[in-house]
């Protein structure tokens, strides 16, 4: 199974006012391991970034001046997604910008949906987490996932952060740290992540002391907390 998880940062928030979109980050998942196949452009509007956008992301017109249209990179971008499940926070938004630039191209009538389908995480934290908060930095800090070093969004990053955000939430495990991260190398491998590794045979049995097993009922307590009707239970 391919995955593509998605973020995109834009000059605004809205594409009846032609706001467009300035930076796409892509991370592949293949049968739910994140691989080294990602994507990644930042893309020159042709337009002012709004103040309010540019708080949030701190991408300015004057670094994009010599970045690629969409229109340039619109095929390889269609090349990559084509046949995969997009994975994406609020999805109505991304796809709303995506599909604005497809509107903008020779072929005026293509839309995502019409290269891949799209599952939308932030309508599934909702169901799974009812009556809370489910923005992405909502769910790292319910998750445990350490984004302190994270002082501004970027497509590339948050795609990579909601990646590990989305195998925890249904069901994998991995870790991520952004303690780790070098300014300096590139977002997707300057993030550590652990996975389960495959092994061989029996699982072994570890026979906890009298201070682990108080640590496991504390864990088990904050688990209550957290749900009224766990499914263990």
């Amino acid at each position: 199974m391919r995955q593509i998880v998605l973020d995109t940062e834009t000059t605004g928030l809205e594409t009846s006012r032609d706001h467009r979109i300035i930076e796409i980050g892509c991370v592949e998942l293949i049968d739910r391991r994140v691989t080294d196949n990602y994507w990644h452009h930042y893309i020159n509007p042709d337009r002012e970034i709004d103040t309010g956008a540019f708080e949030v992301h701190g991408i300015s017109n004057e670094s994009l001046q010599d970045k690629p249209r969409f229109h340039e990179i619109a095929q390889d971008f269609i090349n990559y997604i084509s046949g995969a499940e997009l994975v994406i926070h609020n999805a109505p938004f991304d796809v709303g910008f995506l599909n604005h630039e497809l509107s903008k191209l020779d072929k005026a009538t293509d839309t995502i949906d019409q290269f891949c389908s799209v599952l939308d995480t932030l309508v599934m934290a909702r169901e799974k987490h009812p009556g809370q908060k489910n923005n992405l930095d909502a769910l790292c800090r319910r998750y445990d996932i350490d984004i302190s070093q994270r002082s501004l969004h970027g497509a590339l990053l948050d795609a990579r952060i909601l990646a590990d955000v989305y195998l925890i939430m249904t069901g994998g495990q991995t870790a991520l740290n952004l303690d780790e991260l070098d300014n300096n190398m590139d977002p997707v491998h300057a993030i550590t992540s652990r996975r389960a590794i495959k092994r061989k045979g029996s699982l072994p049995i570890w026979n906890g002391d009298a201070e682990s097993e108080q640590a496991h009922r504390d864990y088990l307590k904050f688990l209550l907390e957290q749900c009224e009707d766990p499914v263990w239970r």
